[in-house]
């Protein structure tokens, strides 16, 4: 982790889809003055599972995983983040330890705003006040869905379900593949499973003309088909 280039809120091409959209041009500017930009390299560390968050990271560039560690070590993904996001504000916000870890999965700048900033834009703000409550609720609801998927639906159908929230957090590059790197072994950690399942259904999701595989590039060729495989409904 290092210092990088500051960044100003007023000016930023992600204002529009961050969280601080709700703040006007006096309160972008304060959290300007407050935040301090950090670069962080490819598997660099955001935040720290069991440590006491005193502010919270929005991204500006990159992409992270939120994960929490087995007793084991095995690493089980939560979700995704990417630009514009904001990671850490539920454990903040609760005055709780981080129930996760947040690492880079890129080389990625990230604005990190202190506590006392947004707790002071929370309480003089009612949109973006309103706007965290939402985001929080969210998390919750797409955590529930997580417990309930690993507990209910068979590993197949989960594969397929992660390959679309993939594609939904990330979207597609240039060439129409899923514009984001990852392992077959963070794939199967966020499936719930092992390496070698996952590989092997993703060889009969190719065989099927599901998808196409170059390495680590994957491309959906029917996500209708991988909906009704994983059962997704919303």
């Amino acid at each position: 982790m290092k210092q990088g280039a500051p960044i100003s809120c007023e000016f930023c091409q992600l204002r529009d889809q961050s969280s601080f959209k709700g703040l006007d041009s006096s309160e972008l500017h304060e959290v300007s003055h407050s935040k301090t930009c950090v670069f962080f390299k490819k598997g660099q560390v955001l935040m720290h599972e069991g440590s006491r968050p005193n502010g919270v990271y929005c991204l500006h560039t990159g992409k992270t995983k939120i994960y929490r560690l087995g007793t084991e070590g095995k690493e089980q993904i939560i979700r995704f983040a990417k630009d514009g996001d904001l990671i850490g504000y539920r454990s903040l916000l609760s005055g709780e330890n981080l129930s996760a870890s947040i690492s880079a999965l890129e080389d990625t700048h990230a604005c990190f705003v202190p506590k006392s900033t947004l707790f002071k834009m929370i309480e003089t703000n009612p949109r973006f006040s309103l706007d965290m409550m939402k985001l929080t609720c969210h998390e919750l609801g797409e955590a529930g869905k997580l417990i309930t998927n690993l507990a209910q639906k068979t590993v197949r159908e989960r594969l397929a379900e992660v390959l679309l929230i993939i594609h939904r957090t990330f979207g597609e590059d240039e060439e129409g593949n899923l514009d984001v790197s990852l392992t077959r072994e963070e794939i199967a950690n966020m499936v719930g499973t092992a390496t070698e399942s996952v590989i092997r259904l993703l060889s009969e999701f190719k065989d099927d003309g599901l998808v196409t595989i170059k390495g680590r590039k994957i491309t959906l060729n029917d996500r209708a088909s991988l909906v009704k495989i994983g059962n997704v409904y919303d």
